[in-house]
């Protein structure tokens, strides 16, 4: 629906709020990562200029939360003075960490079915991919910047992050 309404209003900026896992902690669970890059790479493929988490940190129960409706977060709190990853946390950096503010996203275009991915270029020039195998089995696939290819390969259920250097 974030393409529909980009169609109807395209002045507008889309900003995605509230990225959330109901149902408390997913402690070991990489699908809850999975999901969060997946909603990010479709949000920003389709005029989305941010996504922010509802969430970032979380005590060990998913809480407080005055209704009970306890959710996951990247962290959470371990009630002795640290902290545990939630698979959502290492998702998010692939974005965080190399899409820089004042990033602008550039075509992509992913042709195999189990392949999603978004691109970047950073205001230094820096061209950045992310890329996802939802499916099964290792992906092998060829990336193309500028008109140069290099042969690559995800494990199944991986997530990757290439950054090429300003040119």
């Amino acid at each position: 629906h974030v393409q529909l309404v980009h169609d109807a209003w395209p002045d507008k900026q889309l900003l995605f709020t509230e990225g959330c896992q109901e149902g408390g902690p997913h402690h070991g669970s990489w699908a809850l990562g999975e999901r969060y890059a997946r909603s990010i790479i479709n949000d920003f493929n389709r005029w989305t200029v941010g996504w922010i988490d509802w969430n970032l940190l979380l005590d060990e129960h998913g809480g407080p939360n005055h209704v009970g409706n306890f959710c996951s977060a990247p962290l959470l709190a371990d009630g002795h003075g640290g902290y545990t990853h939630e698979s959502s946390y290492w998702y998010l950096g692939h974005f965080a960490r190399f899409v820089r503010p004042g990033a602008r996203r550039v075509l992509c275009a992913a042709t195999r079915e189990a392949l999603e991915a978004t691109a970047f270029v950073n205001a230094d020039g820096s061209c950045v991919v992310v890329a996802m195998n939802r499916g099964e089995d290792a992906l092998p696939f060829s990336l193309t910047i500028d008109g140069t290819a290099w042969a690559a390969e995800l494990p199944a259920r991986s997530i990757a992050t290439f950054l090429a250097p300003p040119r």
